[in-house]
């Protein structure tokens, strides 16, 4: 059970590595400053986490919770959830193994070689990358971690939503999540519970999680676009949907133009050079997508920023 009671203890266990994970800003503005007529808009700048992407709270639970055998830890990821773990395993010492798929791109696998993990390419996605991880884990005994379907990977996840509970010295009205497997929206919506809305966004090219609505249970999905990399999953995971039934409120659909030209702005206007993914809140917000209360409060989590700033120019 992902409830606060989880969250709460997992942030206790990675205040024992208080040199790895930062406390990432919370940035306050006007909602007019952003184009949207609300009363404050509120970015948590999780793409300034250890390994560009919030991933690294869920990562560092895994290994701390789990005994780490001999060869190590290994996963399969479109490269956040990857480099979350080989940033960790540095920090710790032990072996890291990372799958990644084609769409992965040549930037995060850099990084990936840079922190010491061994990077496998195999898979026309994340699926393919998964399935070659599992029979790899098999082989050796390594620590397997899930890129979003695991206790301890959500429960990390959730913390941020407690520090900018703390931070902002209360929950904002409406939190606008991005959503790829489902860790990210599942731990932060069993930290905030009925207390405020939470809404899931995912790219029209990518609806796991919108999809297993209509069918009232998780199904497979094609997925592409531009946000493929890091929103990847065909299907939603246990956890996420599970928590998504009892907390989210709604799940958005938004093309890959209006993600784009918020990735954009964010990066021209505010100069937060972030991923497609972590700029679906924004696209909601400036495509009217999604329409909040003149006095309401909204926050949107920058998620992560490994992607070849190339790409905005």
């Amino acid at each position: 059970m992902i409830n606060r009671a989880a969250i709460a203890a997992a942030r206790r266990q990675l205040a024992t590595q208080p040199d790895f994970l930062r406390t990432t800003p919370l940035m306050r503005v006007s909602g007019r400053s952003v184009g949207v007529d609300c009363g404050e808009v509120w970015l948590k700048l999780e793409h300034l986490q250890v390994g560009g992407s919030f991933k690294a709270r869920g990562m560092l639970y895994r290994l701390l919770a789990n005994p780490v055998p001999e060869s190590g830890v290994i996963i399969a990821s479109g490269g956040n959830a990857g480099i979350a773990v080989a940033a960790a395993a540095k920090a710790l010492g032990v072996r890291c193994e990372v799958f990644v798929p084609e769409v992965s791109p040549e930037a995060k696998r850099a990084r990936l070689r840079a922190l010491g993990a061994e990077v496998v390419v195999t898979g026309a996605g994340y699926s393919e990358a998964f399935e070659a991880c599992v029979a790899r884990q098999q082989a050796t005994g390594a620590l397997q971690a899930h890129a979003y379907d695991q206790p301890e990977v959500v429960a990390g996840a959730g913390t941020l939503a407690q520090e900018m509970e703390e931070q902002g010295g209360r929950l904002p009205d409406t939190l606008l999540v991005s959503v790829g497997g489902g860790g990210l929206i599942g731990g932060v919506a069993a930290w905030v519970e009925s207390r405020a809305q939470v809404v899931a966004l995912e790219p029209e090219s990518a609806p796991t999680l919108h999809a297993a609505r209509a069918a009232g249970q998780p199904v497979d999905v094609e997925v592409g676009g531009v946000a493929a990399d890091s929103l990847g999953a065909r299907r939603i995971g246990a956890i996420g949907w599970e928590v998504s039934q009892r907390h989210v409120h709604d799940a958005l659909l938004l093309p890959d133009d209006a993600i784009r030209a918020a990735q954009l702005w964010l990066w021209k206007e505010l100069k937060l050079a972030v991923e497609p993914a972590a700029a679906l809140g924004l696209a909601a917000l400036q495509t009217g997508a999604y329409r909040p209360e003149p006095q309401e409060t909204v926050a949107l989590i920058l998620c992560g920023a490994n992607f070849d700033p190339a790409s905005l120019a």
